[in-house]
């Protein structure tokens, strides 16, 4: 597009007509604003004269003049294109002032045109209007935002709350909108079958795709196109979040991308997810490391891949693989679980304070018990746990490459009460769904294999490997623990009907804040391991449980 002949004469921005309530500022004096929420021109004039004569400092919460008011003169102004004006009606004019300024100088918005809602207490809901234009091409721009009025703390005066998401939902704080030539082509991604993955048919799949993109587009054979883009910052980046493209102006030729997403369990997958709110899945082959399927019911974040989520007891698979090598434990061994144990002055217990008597350690791992774990607390090194995790299982060391962002699990070396904590996958142990199912992968085939999206072959890179392997003897141990689990176990309701070589193991994290724990499920079937969270969603058996051991009975 960069040798395209420019127009000789470029359209101005000018002032647009406004629709709804907001046309009463431009026309009439704010008479309609004020009218449509509710009071007279008058009482608005009075309001505004109140609020400039008071010199105390202003509490409490905001009347609906106040937000009425705040918002008219932030979206006014940015209509206009009064760029300082509309930074100064809001909490941080700096980055403000910015941002709109790159509205109209980078992203080449035109005519802006903004209609303001019925407030919902303090948050006023608005719809954008305008074209975007580059070189020879316009096309039309439209979506929904809001804005929330708060207090300044200082005096107590109502400014629009700032956070780039005001100007577009896409937006975080610190991204930018610049419409131009796509630094990056566009990628047509394939599942395993040849056949496109797409975000209508596949919705879990945008964060995926735009992944993708980012990390293929330029190696992938297409040319770009012409495209408003959200242009992520340093904030966005070091969450791993992939630019992304809100209008295409006109179209690139996308390269291809063949990734291992199986379209059978990928469907299912959705399907599983759309079910149950704020849950996620992730399936892959023990045996390879591919990935056949990640799902969120909350398409916005992956975190399938990304999510960092106390794991709760499903990180007990982990820890068992410790105490059985470092012989503290032994599946068919006598094994305590009482219904206290205090380590680092802590008090932990059990779920409903059980306690089996004269029981193995199988039974222990069975039934989900706390206190099996804690009490060898005393026998181990503070940095035991974290070892076991980064040699055996591969997690924590932040280097898998799967060919899109993720977070690898990350087990931090803590002491004390928060050390025990760790071993039954609280305190500052995090995981996600792809790290869980990989727990169970490493445990059915006996070694790590990396978990991957794309095959190392497309771009060379080099996969994560563990750097010891769990004995032959310890392997076996943890099959015979996870198969009890989901025959008799806490597993055993969610895998009942899932046949052959099975495996499984449930988790409840607790969650400050939370009212009910995240449910986790990690399991495996013949080659197939998966794992599932439900946040908020209670125990891992009766919530992820179901998810995951659906998605093992479609294939082994």
């Amino acid at each position: 597009m960069g040798n395209r002949r420019r127009v000789a004469e470029r359209r101005k921005t000018r002032p647009a007509v406004i629709g709804g309530m907001i046309a009463a500022v431009v026309g009439g004096a704010g008479l309609g604003v004020y009218a449509l929420y509710g009071g007279t021109a008058a009482e608005a004039e009075t309001a505004s004269a109140n609020e400039q004569r008071t010199k105390s400092v202003k509490s409490g919460p905001l009347s609906a003049t106040e937000v009425t008011t705040a918002a008219r003169t932030f979206l006014t102004a940015w209509q206009r294109g009064q760029v300082g004006e509309a930074a100064a009606a809001t909490t941080d004019a700096t980055a403000a002032t910015a941002l709109l300024t790159g509205y109209t100088k980078d992203a080449h918005v035109e005519d802006v045109t903004l209609t303001a809602k019925t407030p919902q207490g303090a948050e006023v809901p608005f719809a954008v209007k305008g074209t975007v234009t580059f070189e020879e091409t316009s096309k039309p721009l439209s979506y929904a935002s809001s804005l929330t009025v708060v207090r300044r703390e200082s005096d107590g005066v109502p400014l629009v709350e700032w956070h780039s998401a005001v100007v577009h939902p896409e937006l975080q704080d610190g991204d930018r909108l610049v419409t131009g030539e796509a630094g990056t082509p566009p990628v047509t991604a394939l599942d395993a079958e040849g056949g496109e993955l797409t975000e209508k048919e596949y919705p879990s799949l945008g964060t995926v795709l735009d992944g993708l993109r980012e990390k293929y587009g330029k190696t992938a054979g297409g040319t770009a196109g012409v495209e408003l883009r959200v242009v992520r910052g340093k904030e966005s980046k070091a969450k791993d979040a992939s630019d992304k493209t809100v209008l295409e102006l006109s179209e690139g030729t996308p390269g291809t991308v063949e990734t291992t997403l199986s379209p059978t369990m990928q469907a299912a997958a959705e399907e599983q997810v759309a079910k149950k709110a704020r849950s996620s899945v992730v399936v892959m082959r023990p045996s390879t490391g591919e990935i056949l399927a990640v799902a969120n019911a909350d398409p916005g974040f992956n975190t399938a891949f990304q999510g960092s989520l106390a794991p709760g007891s499903t990180m007990k698979v982990v820890t068992a693989s410790m105490l059985i090598e470092k012989n503290l434990a032994s599946a068919d061994k006598d094994h305590p679980c009482p219904k206290y144990f205090t380590y680092g002055n802590w008090k932990f217990q059990n779920l409903d304070e059980f306690e089996i008597k004269d029981g193995t350690f199988k039974d222990s791992f069975a039934r989900s018990c706390n206190t099996a774990f804690i009490s060898q607390a005393p026998k181990l090194k503070d940095d035991d746990l974290t070892q076991q995790a980064q040699q055996v299982f591969g997690l924590g060391l932040d280097n898998w490459a799967i060919g899109v962002p993720t977070l690898d699990g990350s087990v931090p070396v803590q002491s004390d009460a928060q050390m025990g904590a760790s071993l039954i996958g609280q305190g500052g142990v995090r995981m996600n769904p792809l790290n869980m199912a990989s727990v169970s992968a490493t445990v059915k085939e006996g070694v790590f294999h990396q978990p991957y999206l794309v095959d190392p072959s497309v771009d060379g890179r080099t996969l994560a490997t563990a750097s010891r392997t769990m004995s032959a003897a310890t392997a076996g141990e943890l099959r015979e623990l996870m198969a009890y689990t989901a025959a008799s176990g806490t597993a055993a309701a969610a895998m009942s009907g899932v046949t052959g070589d099975i495996g499984a193991k449930t988790g409840s994290a607790e969650v400050d804040g939370q009212e009910k724990p995240n449910g986790w499920f990690t399991a495996y079937r013949g080659d197939l391991a998966a794992a599932g969270v439900v946040q908020e969603g209670g125990h891992g058996g009766s919530t992820a449980g179901p998810m995951v051991a659906a998605l093992l009975k479609l294939g082994g």
